[in-house]
């Protein structure tokens, strides 16, 4: 489907969009600040100092200070109730749920995840372990029996001879050594 606003028409509405909720933004931060020093106009007396004694001065910061800790003491209250409301909501919304039942579990289905991507999702980037099984694995040399014992073709009535009597069995003896002896 093709646009009806050129690219160029869209970048000026782009921008003229932005420079308005720039002004916008602009203004409500000066309201912002215009209703805050209209509040505190309203709820603190300007305090005149000069011309005061050292007693008077004094009784002043009293004054002052029995203010300060009163509107300390409600403000602590008031973040005890909304603490103590924040804990009661929890506390009722765990109770609507065990009183619902059973909870209705989505249909999963079934993903093939590599041993890779999984450990990448469940510790995130420290994962830095390859889980490649394969290539982790001892590469084994097959080895050949045959080049290691060369059959001796031969007449076997020969050996038989060699073999008969205790010289033979002293030949046996050191030939089965010798291998393992290497």
């Amino acid at each position: 489907r093709k646009s009806k606003i050129t690219a160029s028409r869209k970048l000026l509405l782009k921008s003229l969009m932005l420079a308005k909720a720039k002004e916008e933004w602009d203004q409500e931060l000066v309201d912002k600040q215009a209703e805050k020093e209209r509040y505190l106009s309203e709820r603190i007396a300007p305090l005149h100092t000069s011309g005061l004694s050292l007693s008077q001065l004094q009784d002043l910061c009293r004054e002052l200070h029995e203010k300060v800790e009163i509107v300390d003491e409600e403000r602590y209250d008031i973040e005890a109730k909304c603490n103590h409301n924040t804990r009661e909501i929890k506390d009722l919304k765990i109770k609507v749920l065990d009183l619902r039942g059973k909870f209705k579990r989505p249909p999963l289905r079934r993903v093939r995840v590599s041993a890779d991507a999984m450990l990448r999702a469940l510790l995130g980037s420290k994962h830095k372990v390859s889980m490649d099984l394969r290539a982790n694995l001892k590469s084994v040399k097959k080895e050949d029996t045959e080049k290691e014992r060369p059959v001796e073709v031969g007449d076997w009535r020969k050996n038989v001879e060699a073999m008969s009597g205790m010289e033979g069995r002293k030949k046996m003896f050191d030939a089965a050594k010798s291998p393992t002896g290497q």
